[in-house]
């Protein structure tokens, strides 16, 4: 549960660092979402379901 909770962290980071550098608000938001988040929960499916819902929010929402 740990490397699971490091990689989901390590993706955020990139979609933060994507975010901030192409001025792309929506994969910033959603990179801050996906490294704090896994402190917070405790099950290993319910960490992947929010994974994948915040993983792809960023290209289904356009604003």
């Amino acid at each position: 549960m740990l490397w699971l909770s490091f990689l989901i962290s390590t993706v955020g980071l990139g979609y933060f660092m994507y975010g901030k550098k192409a001025v792309r608000y929506r994969f910033l938001i959603a990179g801050l979402i996906l490294m704090i988040y896994p402190y917070f929960i405790p099950g290993i499916l319910l960490m992947l379901i929010i994974a994948l819902i915040v993983l792809t929010t960023p290209f289904i929402l356009r604003f």
